[in-house]
């Protein structure tokens, strides 16, 4: 039976994904297979690297670099999170990206982005690490109105979590029997419309099937997580959720928010590990 892990995007909730990575790796638990959508690809890469410890590392150090992540960034580069700070300087300088690793280790890592023009979920496998991959981490995590669209290969990329926030049934569908699905919300979470979807319409007005994608998305959203918990129910799923809300926004300049928001997920995880051992078969 083949195990997949899915791991929810969220912007910086995912340093909650941080810590559930990070236990889990610590105590040995593979999979066969994963499946991250935006915040929850690029952290969930170091998954495959075996580099525990390093999304939280590298969070703290840069959060207050406006290079990074910032509303200068947004304005002198058209990308919120830095593009070349973020996907050049950090995993090839600053706080290497264990290229090696990734490549031997053989769970298979998807990405999902959104095609910007036709609205619909794209699923990318990432070999290498690098090139077209580090491409498919970065449209994964591309928010609209906050980046520009990803262009790879003549198509246009944004963020992943417009078309397929929890991509279970991908796994499902790809031959992933069980999976373990990290969330970024706590239980009894339902999405709301967005406040800001009439000016949104007017802004993407470039990506008429991207502001459907958005419109329709709290609908698709909360179908999703039903569908997850029922799954959860019938003992298909495994689900790690936050306790409580994280009270974390898309930015966070503070180090101490993002070291809390990422003991969560570690604390979270280690309550959860006897019975997800069990869930798992180990």
């Amino acid at each position: 039976m083949k195990t997949g892990i899915v791991l929810e995007g969220g912007a910086m909730r995912g340093m909650f994904t941080a810590g559930v990575l990070d236990v889990l790796m610590e105590h040995g638990i593979a999979f066969d297979g994963a499946a991250g959508v935006s915040a929850g690809a690029v952290f969930g890469c170091n998954l495959k690297s075996r580099q525990i410890g390093r999304a939280i590392r590298y969070n703290k150090r840069f959060c207050k670099d406006w290079r990074y992540c910032s509303v200068r960034s947004l304005l002198f580069t058209g990308d919120l999170f830095g593009s070349e700070f973020c996907y050049e300087k950090i995993p090839f300088h600053y706080d290497i990206f264990d290229l090696g690793s990734f490549r031997k280790n053989p769970l298979k890592l998807y990405v999902v982005m959104t095609d910007a023009d036709t609205g619909r979920a794209v699923y990318k496998e990432t070999k290498e690490g690098s090139g077209l991959d580090m491409l498919y981490f970065k449209a994964s995590a591309s928010m609209p109105l906050a980046s520009r669209p990803v262009e790879i290969l003549g198509r246009r990329y944004l963020d992943g979590g417009l078309s397929d926030s929890i991509p279970l049934r991908f796994m499902q569908k790809t031959g992933y029997e069980k999976n373990v699905v990290v969330l970024t919300q706590p239980q009894g979470y339902i999405k709301r419309p967005e406040k800001i979807m009439p000016l949104s319409s007017v802004l993407l007005h470039r990506y008429p099937a991207i502001v459907e994608d958005m419109a329709k998305r709290p609908y698709v959203y909360n179908k999703q997580l039903r569908y997850v918990h029922k799954c959860e129910r019938e003992g298909s799923a495994f689900v790690i959720q936050p306790p409580a809300p994280l009270g974390i926004g898309h930015v966070e300049h503070d180090p101490e928010n993002l070291q809390r928001v990422y003991d969560t997920g570690y604390e979270t995880a280690l309550k959860q590990l006897p019975a997800l051992k069990e869930f798992m078969g180990l």
